[in-house]
């Protein structure tokens, strides 16, 4: 049984919810075998899939490692299910456990039994995965983000629930501005989270794929990474380097017009010739006037 310091460390996560009685309620059973807040055997092929699971991929070999402790010691930690018709049920949290029982070949497991509805559901699954299960960074980043989204919470409620400060909770959430291609290889584990936080900063997509495959190709470090992101931070911008080249004799020009309009003018050129001249204005008295210089007016 969990300890009162770890109780404490987890703030309002599962051990708190899977203890509230607003969750616990056996006063309105659905007709069925078992009661409503027992911890029962249940038959395996009662139990429904949980639609609101946030995590899609399951290690093989971890499973057959999880198999094969149940097959020796059992089920050490029981799932949670919720009651939804006459000896039917869905799977709350566990998924693994669940998995790895069906790979045991048993045919019934322990589980407590609880009613929620679906937002309860859904905020019980995510925290128990996020908080017991191993999940990759994008799976807890997309398992905080719908926390906050369809549980409508806020960042520090979230906090409280999952036992992780804001600023961890922050780091994660930024993992799902980067590019689909970037967070498919975060998926994969090719990339660490130190890798990924380094490429949030770069906001062109391609350029984030490109030092990510580096990463891949040459085995770069974390600080490798944030080294070559620094460096491309700091290049400057060649268009505006351009901008800034004018001829002298062209900056002649550019002085006169605004003499002549009276009004701040820029003259850009690239290296081909090609080019704007922008005359700027306060308001409508001021366009007026100087179409009137250039022989043209609005009246």
């Amino acid at each position: 049984m969990m300890n009162a310091n770890k109780k404490r460390a987890l703030g309002r996560g599962l051990s708190a919810i899977l203890e509230s009685p607003e969750t616990d309620i056996t006063s309105k059973d659905i007709s069925g075998e078992f009661v409503v807040g027992a911890i029962a055997n249940i038959p395996i092929d009662l139990i429904e899939t949980n639609p609101f699971q946030p995590r899609d991929q399951f290690e093989e070999d971890s499973l057959k490692e999880l198999s094969h402790s149940i097959k020796e010691q059992g089920i050490i930690q029981p799932i949670t299910v919720r009651k939804i018709g006459y000896d039917k049920y869905q799977l709350i949290s566990g998924e693994r456990r669940l998995r790895a029982s069906k790979l045991a070949k048993l045919t019934s497991i322990p589980a407590y039994i609880r009613i929620a509805n679906d937002e309860q559901m859904l905020e019980m699954a995510l925290v128990e995965n996020i908080q017991r299960e191993q999940l990759n960074s994008i799976e807890v980043a997309i398992s905080f983000q719908r926390l906050l989204d369809e549980c409508n919470l806020t960042q520090e409620q979230l906090s409280e629930r999952v036992g992780k400060n804001r600023t961890t909770i922050s780091n994660f959430i930024r993992l799902l501005k980067l590019a689909p291609e970037v967070q498919v290889i975060i998926r994969n584990g090719q990339i660490s989270m130190g890798h990924a936080r380094a490429l949030i900063t770069i906001e062109d997509t391609q350029t984030q794929i490109t030092i990510a495959n580096n990463i891949i190709s040459k085995d770069l470090s974390v600080r490798e990474a944030e080294e070559i992101v620094r460096n491309l931070n700091k290049q400057p911008d060649k268009k505006a380097e351009k901008k800034a080249e004018l001829p002298e004799p062209l900056k002649a020009s550019k002085n006169k017009l605004a003499y002549i309009f009276g009004t701040k003018v820029d003259l850009n050129r690239n290296e081909k010739g090609k080019g704007s001249i922008v005359i700027a204005f306060k308001n409508d008295n001021e366009l007026n006037r100087i179409l009137t210089l250039m022989g043209e007016s609005t009246e």
